[in-house]
């Protein structure tokens, strides 16, 4: 799932992200729990102030953010990368 994300500004472009978009929810990043680099790609584990978890990828080549992973506290089980989130914020 593509999202517009706001980030930081400083020394980098794409320095950490803020806040992001779910369809017309904006969730502020409480704090970047995580970051971590593939080819092309950088990924950041975030917790927003809905208090979910979100893993957020970046492509630096297309500057393009996609939702890879959503984590509620409620649920028990581990991160689903197969999450199909519901049809209101898609």
């Amino acid at each position: 799932m593509k999202l517009q994300v706001e980030c930081c500004s400083g020394h980098k472009a794409a320095e950490r992200p803020v806040k992001f978009w779910l369809g017309d929810s904006v969730l502020f990043v409480e704090p970047v729990e995580d970051q971590w680099y593939g080819p092309a790609v950088v990924y950041f584990r975030v917790r927003s102030d809905d208090g979910n978890t979100y893993v957020l990828r970046h492509n630096e080549q297309t500057n393009e953010w996609t939702l890879v992973s959503f984590r509620s506290p409620a649920s028990p089980g581990q991160f689903d990368p197969h999450f199909d989130p519901p049809d209101s914020i898609q």
